[in-house]
C-alpha cells in the first residue's frame, strides 16, 4: 500500500507543468516600440514578460550568429574544438561580403580569436571558417543550425547560412531568437568574455575591433548579445543585460533605424527591470525526515529535487507562501531522488510552479537476517 502511495503521489507531482512559473507571469504588451517584432524574456525562468509580433517570420540579418555563437561553444564544451585550435580562412570565408575583418585566404586565426571576430565585430568572414571548419562547409553547418533549432522549439526558424546575409527563405521570430539566446547565455555565460568586450583588436593589435553592439558601453548592466542589419531585415538585435542578479533577453526584428533598435532595447529591459525580480524560495517549515519500512535506516531525509527561484512583480513578494506535502512513510528500498512529496509555490494564493521533494540519500532494504536481528533487539528491549 505504501508504494501504491508513493506511486500516486509521484504522478501528482509529474503531472504538474513543467514551466508552471512561466505560465503565471503575465505576458503583457508591455513598452510601445518601433519595431514590427518583440520579445523580452527572463533568461533563468524563461518566462515571457512582453511581446509584439514575437512569432512572425521576419529575417533576422547577423543576430542569426547567436546560433552560430552556440553551436561553437558547444564544440568547446563537447571538446571538438579548443580555443587555442587554429582556425584557416578558406577562399570561400573569405569572399564573404557585408561585416567582416577581412580575412585573407590561408590566414589563421585560433577558434576563441575568430570567435571574438563574431561576437564584437559580426565578422561574416570568421562565421564561415568557424562553420567550414566544424562541418566541413556552411551548408553542412546550416544543417546543424537547423537541427539545433528543432531541439530548442523554434518552430518558426529556417537557416540557409551561418551570417544572416540575405537570401529568401531564411527566416526566424524574435520568441525563436529569445530562446537560443537563452540557452547561449544560460549554459555558456563564459561568452561574456567576447559580448562585453567594447573595444579590442586582431593580428596582434594591427586590426582594431569595435563591438556592432553599443548598448555594450551605453547600457548599464549589458552583457551582449548579437546586432543585424540588412535592407531586408532592416534594424535587429538581441540585447541581453543583468541587473540585481536578474538577467534579461530582449529581442528587436525590423526596427526603422539603428538607434530606434536600441531605444526598442532599453525601453524593454528597462521596463523588466522596472516591474519584476527573481526571489528565491525555501520551504517555510523544515523538511521532517521520513519514516523508511523495512528499511537499514529507519528514516530518510527529503530535500527540495532543485532550488526554486521565481520570477514574480515587484511588491508581490510578500504574498508568497508554500505548502508543503510528504509521504508519512515509505517502504525500503528507497532510491537516492526518489519522489516523496512535493513542495507548492503560490503567490497571492495562486498556484506558481511546484517543486518535488525527493530522498536525499538510497536505503537498503533488510535482509530476511536483518529482520530478524531486529525483531530479537525489539524484543530483548521489551523484556529488560
Amino acid at each position: 500500500m505504501k508504494k501504491f502511495l508513493t506511486g500516486v503521489l509521484a504522478a501528482l507531482v509529474l503531472a504538474q507543468p513543467a514551466a508552471a512559473a512561466s505560465q503565471a507571469v503575465s505576458t503583457a504588451i508591455g513598452p510601445n516600440v518601433s519595431a514590427a517584432a518583440s520579445i523580452l524574456m527572463e533568461k533563468e525562468t524563461g518566462s515571457i514578460l512582453a511581446e509584439k509580433n514575437a512569432h512572425e517570420q521576419l529575417a533576422p540579418a547577423s543576430v542569426t550568429k547567436v546560433m552560430t555563437m552556440l553551436l561553437v561553444m558547444e564544440a568547446f564544451d563537447s571538446g571538438r574544438l579548443s580555443r587555442d585550435e587554429m582556425v584557416t580562412t578558406s577562399a570561400y570565408a573569405a569572399g564573404m561580403g557585408g561585416s567582416q575583418v577581412y580575412l585573407k585566404e590561408g590566414e589563421q586565426l585560433s577558434a576563441w580569436e575568430m570567435l571574438k571576430c563574431v561576437a564584437v565585430a559580426s565578422g561574416n568572414d570568421a562565421a564561415v571558417a568557424l562553420a567550414e571548419h566544424l562541418a566541413g562547409s556552411e551548408e553542412a553547418f546550416a544543417a546543424q543550425m537547423n537541427q539545433r533549432a528543432q531541439e530548442l522549439g523554434m518552430t518558426n526558424t529556417h537557416f540557409l547560412n551561418c551570417t544572416g546575409l540575405p537570401i529568401e527563405g531564411h527566416v526566424t521570430s524574435a520568441y525563436d531568437i529569445a530562446l537560443m539566446s537563452r540557452e547561449l547565455v544560460l549554459n555558456h555565460p563564459q561568452l561574456r568574455e567576447l559580448t562585453t568586450i567594447w573595444m579590442d583588436s586582431i593580428r596582434n593589435g594591427e586590426f582594431g575591433l569595435t563591438n556592432t553592439n553599443r548598448l555594450v558601453r551605453f547600457y548599464a548592466g549589458a552583457t551582449g548579445l548579437k546586432t543585424g542589419s540588412t535592407e531586408s531585415a532592416l534594424y535587429c538585435i538581441s540585447a541581453t543585460a543583468e541587473k540585481g542578479g536578474m538577467e534579461l533577453i530582449a529581442v528587436i526584428l525590423k526596427a526603422p533605424t539603428s538607434n530606434e533598435r536600441f531605444e526598442d532595447a532599453k525601453a524593454l529591459l528597462d521596463y523588466g527591470f522596472a516591474n519584476y525580480t527573481l526571489t528565491t524560495v525555501t520551504p517555510s517549515i523544515p523538511l521532517a525526515p521520513v519514516d523508511v519500512l523495512l528499511g537499514v535506516s529507519s528514516q530518510v531525509q527529503p530535500r527540495l529535487a532543485r532550488e526554486c527561484r521565481i520570477l514574480v512583480p515587484k511588491g508581490s513578494e510578500q504574498t508568497i507562501t508554500t505548502q508543503i506535502a510528504l509521504v508519512p512513510d515509505v517502504e525500503a528500498p528507497v532510491d537516492e531522488n526518489q519522489i516523496l512529496g512535493q513542495m507548492e509555490i503560490l503567490v497571492d494564493g495562486q498556484l506558481w510552479d511546484s517543486i518535488p521533494i525527493v530522498a536525499s540519500q538510497p536505503v537498503d532494504r533488510l535482509t530476511v537476517g536483518g529482520i530478524f536481528s531486529r525483531m530479537m533487539r525489539q524484543l530483548l528491549m521489551a523484556v529488560e
